[in-house]
């Protein structure tokens, strides 16, 4: 039997949206909600929206 794979854990802060871009507000004001209303998994999902509309726009 071999080994288990032991991937590193990494702690990255949350994105953080780019001031004067409606989209990266909206995105963040859902994750300020979902966050207010202990909803771990919502605030996930708009971590990802934001990284990706960050990686995608503002590139």
């Amino acid at each position: 039997m071999e080994n288990p794979v032991e991937l590193p854990l990494m702690l990255e802060g949350e994105p953080q949206p780019i001031p004067g871009c409606a989209h990266c507000d909206k995105v963040a004001m859902d994750r300020d909600q979902a966050k207010a209303n202990g909803d771990s998994s919502g605030v996930s999902d708009c971590n990802v929206r934001l990284r990706r509309h960050l990686g995608d726009v503002h590139a």
